[in-house]
């Protein structure tokens, strides 16, 4: 389900007119994560980190409602749930595009998850099912401890979805982290809304 904006009354009209003209509408924030709680819950409850970490990611995204916005023929409609697409890596090291459904309680989203990701692993190609708008584009590049990160993007496409990008998962000591990026469209999103996604994110983790 959607609600359509009223552009008129929205206080951000001037701000999604200006940044909806731009080629290049998305920006990005990287910061670095404290997983030191979430890998230690993770563990406690059985639960894949990735899984894990992707679960409170989205829960934080459902949070903030800025980040529930989509542009659809110039008009901007906030859904009521918001999912995952996640890269799946496979054994031959392509991946797939998968579907993550919205799910609050961890343990319906880990079964769920374990039989989208094997799904995924067992099927040739990208795009392997349809997507709809309300969507967050999600990756890890467990590798990589990076401080910035860019996106592949088609400037014909109206994109307006989220991209969330996490790297390696870094020790020293007992701490644990990970670097983030979090894109966003700037006609919808503000560095203020990445501020409360980013603080709304690390106090699910720490739960």
């Amino acid at each position: 389900m959607k609600t359509i904006l009223d552009l008129e009354n929205w206080n951000r009209k001037e701000h999604f007119e200006f940044f909806s003209q731009f080629e290049e509408p998305f920006f990005s924030i990287t910061c670095t994560i404290d997983m030191t709680k979430a890998y230690k819950k993770a563990k406690e409850l059985d639960i894949p980190f990735f899984i894990y970490y992707l679960h409170k990611s989205i829960l934080a995204i459902n949070n903030i409602e800025n980040f529930k916005y989509r542009i659809e023929d110039g008009k901007v409609y906030c859904y009521d749930e918001i999912h995952a697409s996640a890269t799946i890596m496979r054994a031959d090291h392509t991946f797939g595009f998968s579907l993550m459904q919205y799910a609050e309680n961890s343990t319906d989203f880990k079964k769920m998850a374990q039989n989208e990701i094997a799904r995924i692993q067992q099927t040739p190609g990208l795009f392997t099912r349809e997507f709809p708008l309300n969507v967050i584009h999600f990756s890890a590049i467990p590798w990589i401890n990076f401080t910035g990160l860019t996106h592949s993007r088609n400037y014909s496409f109206p994109d307006s979805c989220p991209k969330i990008s996490y790297g390696k998962l870094m020790s020293t000591g007992i701490e644990k982290s990970i670097s983030m990026t979090i894109v966003a469209h700037h006609a919808l999103v503000d560095g203020y809304h990445m501020g409360l996604f980013i603080e709304e994110l690390q106090r699910l983790l720490n739960i």
